[in-house]
Formats: C-alpha cells, sequence, structure tokens
C-alpha cells in the first residue's frame, strides 16, 4: 500500500493522482492498535470538495460511522485511508475519483469525477478475534481471595469510550456498583473482567463491543459497536454462602478458658471496610465495648466471632453483610451489603455465675489457724485488669491495708478471696464484677471488668461475733458490776470502764473486737452502756449483749 503524504503546495494543486494522499495531521503519542484490514472501526468525518464545500459530515448525523475496513464495505480510497490508523488520530485524506465515486458521482450530492477531501477522527478499533483486554494497575500485598462466579461484589468504576470520551462513573453518584458476579447482571466483558480480583485492587478493562453493548449501543451515551474502557477499583466482595472469617493475629501462651455464650466480654475493636476504610473504633473512645455473646445484642457476624476468645487474645473478624447490616448499612458510615472487618482486642470476659477464682501461690507449712468472717486481718496487695493495667497497690502507702472479714468493707470477692488463709499465705484472685465494682465501676475501676488481685496475708486476730464489740472467754463474773465499780461509789465513769476491759482482756478472759485502735472500741463499749449519756454507767443501765439480745427476743414475742 502507498501512502503518499504531500507537502501544502501540492496540497494546493495536487494535480491528477493516482492514490489516496494522506496528512497524518494530529497522532497520538501513545498508540496501542492500529486498525488493520478486515478491523471493525468507528469514526467521525466531514467530507468537502476541493472549494471547501461540504457534501456530507457524520457531525451533521449525530452518529458516528461504524463498519469493516478493507474489505470493500467502504470507497476504496476511504478504505485505504482509515488503514494504519490509531484511535484519537486524526488525518486529512484527499481521495482521487477513481479511487472514490468515478465518472458516475452520486446524483444531486457528489458531480461525476469529483476529487473528495476527508477530515477523519478514529474513535474505536476492534476485530471479532479480540479478547478482554485486562491490565493490572494496582494490587494490595495480601490476597488471601479473589472474585469468582456467583459472588457479590462491591465496586468504584470510570467507564469511557476508547477515545477517553466518559458515559458513567460510580463516583459521580458518590455509590459503588454492587452486584452479582457471573449470573448475567452484568454485561458480558465485565463478569469476565471482575473474576480474580482482590479487594483494593485496580484495573483497566478494555471490553469489544460483542462483550458489551454490541450494535444497539446503549441510550444516548453509548454508540453501535463501541468498545469500552472501564477503569474499576475492587471494594469488596462475599458469597452470600459465606461465613465468618476468623485469623487469630495473637494468642496467649496461657488460655486457661475460652469465652462461650452467656458470657460478658469487654473488648476494644477498630472497625474497617473491607477498603481499609475506617468505620468506627472503640479506641477513639477510650472505653471498651461491653456485652453478651451468642444472646443477640450484637451483630451475628460478632456474636459468632467472639466465641471461643482468650483473655488477652488480638483476633480479625471478617463478616459477610448478610451476618451484619445487610443491604441497607447503617447510618452514613457503612454502606449497604459492606463486608466489615473488626480487629479484636480481647480485654476479659466472665460469666454471671462465676465465682471468684483462687490460686494459692504460696502457702507456709504447719497452717493450723485461717482466717474466717469477723477476723482482723493485715494483707499486702496488688490489684490490675486483665491485661495487666495496674489500678492500686497497698505497697504504695506506709502499712498493709487492714479490714474485718465479713463487715462489708471490701467488695465481695476480695472478702472471700481472703478466707480461709494462713498467716504469711500468697494468693492471686480473679474476681468477676458481680463480686467486684459491678457495671458501674468505681473510681479508676472500668465498669464490669474482672478484677486480678494479688494478695499477702501479714497478720490476722481472732474475731468477734457481728454486732459484738467484747465477748468473754468463759463465763463472765456473777457480779460484774462491783468489780467494774474499781472504787465503789455506785457508778462507773469512762476510766473505771475501761481500766475493767483492758484487765480482763490482759488475763486472757476475754477479747475485744479486733481494731487498729482498741480505744475507740472501748469508747464505744462504754456509750453503748451509758444509756443517758450522764458520763457514767449505773447498775440499771449495765447490761450484757446476750441479755439484750434475749430481751429484743421477749419483745417481738
Amino acid at each position: 500500500l502507498l501512502l503518499g503524504v504531500l507537502g501544502a503546495p501540492v496540497l494546493g494543486d495536487p494535480g491528477p493522482l493516482e492514490d489516496v494522499v494522506i496528512d497524518r495531521y494530529y497522532i497520538p503519542k501513545i498508540c496501542l492498535r492500529e486498525a488493520q484490514m478486515g478491523d471493525f472501526i468507528r469514526y467521525h468525518y466531514n467530507g468537502t470538495f476541493k472549494d471547501g464545500k461540504k457534501f456530507d459530515s457524520s457531525y451533521d448525523r449525530g452518529a458516528t460511522v461504524a463498519g469493516v475496513v478493507g474489505v470493500g464495505r467502504l470507497i476504496t480510497g476511504m478504505d485505504r485511508g482509515l488503514q494504519g490508523m490509531c484511535v484519537n488520530e486524526r488525518r486529512h485524506l484527499i481521495v482521487p475519483p477513481h479511487l472514490g465515486y468515478g465518472s458516475i458521482g452520486v446524483a444531486g450530492l457528489i458531480p461525476p469525477d469529483a476529487t473528495l477531501y476527508f477530515d477523519v477522527v478514529m474513535l474505536d478499533i476492534w476485530n471479532k478475534n479480540d479478547k478482554l483486554q485486562i491490565t493490572t494497575l494496582s494490587k494490595p500485598e495480601r490476597c488471601n481471595r479473589t472474585v469468582e462466579n456467583s459472588d457479590f461484589v462491591r465496586y468504584h468504576y470510570n467507564g469511557t469510550l476508547l477515545d477517553g470520551t466518559p458515559f458513567d462513573s460510580s463516583y459521580s453518584k458518590d455509590s459503588t456498583y454492587d452486584t452479582y458476579v457471573g449470573t448475567g447482571w452484568l454485561i458480558k466483558g465485565m463478569d469476565q473482567g471482575l473474576l480474580g480480583m482482590c479487594a483494593g485492587e485496580k484495573r483497566s478493562i478494555i471490553i469489544p463491543p460483542f462483550l458489551a453493548y454490541g450494535e444497539k449501543g446503549y441510550g444516548t451515551v453509548i454508540p453501535p459497536q463501541a468498545s469500552l474502557v472501564f477503569s474499576v477499583l475492587l471494594v469488596d466482595f462475599h458469597n452470600p454462602k459465606d461465613g465468618v472469617f476468623l485469623e487469630h493475629l495473637e494468642v496467649p501462651e496461657s488460655c486457661k478458658r475460652r469465652a462461650v455464650t452467656g458470657d460478658f466480654v469487654r473488648y476494644h475493636y477498630n472497625g474497617t471496610l473491607m477498603d481499609g476504610t475506617l468505620f468506627d473504633s472503640s479506641y477513639s473512645r477510650n472505653q471498651t465495648y461491653n456485652t453478651y455473646i451468642g444472646k443477640g445484642y450484637i451483630i451475628p457476624g460478632m456474636d459468632q466471632g467472639l466465641q471461643g476468645v482468650c483473655m488477652g487474645e488480638h483476633r480479625r473478624v471478617v463478616i459477610p453483610p448478610h451476618l451484619a447490616y445487610g443491604e441497607n448499612g447503617a447510618g452514613d458510615k457503612i454502606p449497604g451489603s459492606a463486608v466489615l472487618i473488626f480487629d479484636v482486642h480481647v480485654i476479659d470476659f466472665h460469666n454471671p455465675a462465676d465465682p471468684v477464682e483462687i490460686e494459692t501461690v504460696f502457702r507456709p507449712e504447719g497452717c493450723n489457724v485461717t482466717t474466717r468472717n469477723r477476723d482482723f486481718v493485715r494483707y499486702h496487695y496488688n490489684c490490675s485488669l486483665l491485661d495487666g493495667t495496674r489500678l492500686f497497690s497497698s505497697h504504695d502507702y506506709e502499712k498493709p491495708q487492714e479490714v474485718t472479714l465479713g463487715a462489708n468493707k471490701v467488695i465481695e470477692g476480695l472478702n472471700s478471696g481472703l478466707l480461709d488463709m494462713c498467716t504469711g499465705e500468697r494468693r492471686v484472685l480473679i474476681v468477676p464484677p458481680h463480686l467486684g465494682h459491678g457495671e458501674s465501676g468505681a473510681r479508676g475501676v472500668p465498669g464490669s471488668a474482672v478484677l486480678r488481685f494479688e494478695v499477702e496475708l501479714i497478720s490476722m486476730e481472732e474475731g468477734v461475733p457481728e454486732g459484738y464489740l467484747f465477748i468473754w472467754h468463759g463465763e463472765p463474773p456473777a457480779s460484774l458490776y462491783e468489780q467494774m465499780d474499781l472504787n465503789k461509789d455506785g457508778g462507773i465513769p469512762a476510766e473505771e470502764f475501761s481500766t475493767f476491759i483492758k484487765t480482763q482482756v490482759a488475763e486472757g478472759k476475754g477479747r475485744l473486737m479486733p481494731s487498729s485502735d482498741p480505744e475507740k472500741v472501748i469508747a464505744d463499749m462504754f456509750q453503748n452502756q451509758d444509756r443517758n449519756q450522764d458520763g457514767k454507767i449505773t447498775p440499771d443501765e449495765l447490761k450484757l449483749k446476750s441479755d439484750e439480745d434475749q430481751e429484743k427476743i421477749h419483745e417481738e414475742l
């Protein structure tokens, strides 16, 4: 094929021409393909005579011309002049009469022996043997799964014709395109082009017309026989048969217990879409998410995803939309049909039926005396959350903690954990919140937190029954008042009372309620007996606790 390229003076007066004159006055920098004999092409043109008078124009008709090049369906000059063109290339063609309409012309339109001038822009080239052209533009480093037939995909796209003319974009609608793959809901080329994609992958997909909208085109935006170019970003995908996918990121070496249905779990999480977009985070609120699992209080996928977790475990939970927020999504941050990814850190969990868990770290040999309720104990402790967060410690103070067991002075779980201990014994206590500070927590203690105590019993003093400040080791003296009235003046002031009680304790005849302040215990005893508060106890006022209790029984009867 001879392609004559002539200079400007010759174009002005070419004289008799033997072949088509071609002026490639615009050639795109990138030319992926040139029109070859047998290719289908689509182009626009203006046709004029030498004097510039227009005889035809595809622009005036508002439709491009589509046909096969090089097989005789066009005038010979156009057939030759279009071959070798790139998409978006522009050419001036001069077609001599014998390669145009010859000595006959076209009645009323083109006179005989007319030289024709065409200004052509190539818009599309394809061939019936073409296949889908897929170019991966970017791909995530991690890709555990790729799109298969029957998967439901969510993707963004820009759609253009082969010459770059845009015809549609999901970005302009501010919404992904959501559909099933391989079920006939998409054009064939897109059905094929999405297969094998990873979430987060970007592709360029060039689809020939016979895998797109073919001879009919689509509306006013996609002409007949148009090749389509899609730039696709796959946001996420799933299959309706998918279950929850778990990835164990970090599991503690020691996992004595795993969460089951009915347990109350406290956990931190980051929630993202499959493309990495963060939609929620407990860390941003500086507060764990607290809930029962397996009871429908949370989305089904998370209910399943938290089953079997260990305390301290880091776990990734991937939840398909039918186990999350479905087709409707949630709010303005979770789109419809979105796959959700939760990176979870389990802080602790418990069951409302849990007792205090006691682990004896050290117990002295020959331990015969152990603590009971009403005993007065001194102990050291360290208190922390199960994730190791330190809360309180008696070592921060000058002396050990002191308390009377069973007097509701410490949380129930700690009280239970201090019972039956020997002096010098060390224990680790795991206290569930219903035996600790409950749902509300306390100053420095989060709500519903499981607490860990390391305790060491320093000393213990035998206690007295509830309601008593002093008990006799045997029978009390028969003439108690006379013995207590040391100066025999018929009245017992505070000094005499205190002296008498201290003497009984010193001689082992009785004992005071254990306390860090015995003087206050004796003062309380005196105040209880000095019923008219005149500063002395009379014979009528002095009564044993046991006698007082008996009188109350008679009164009730």
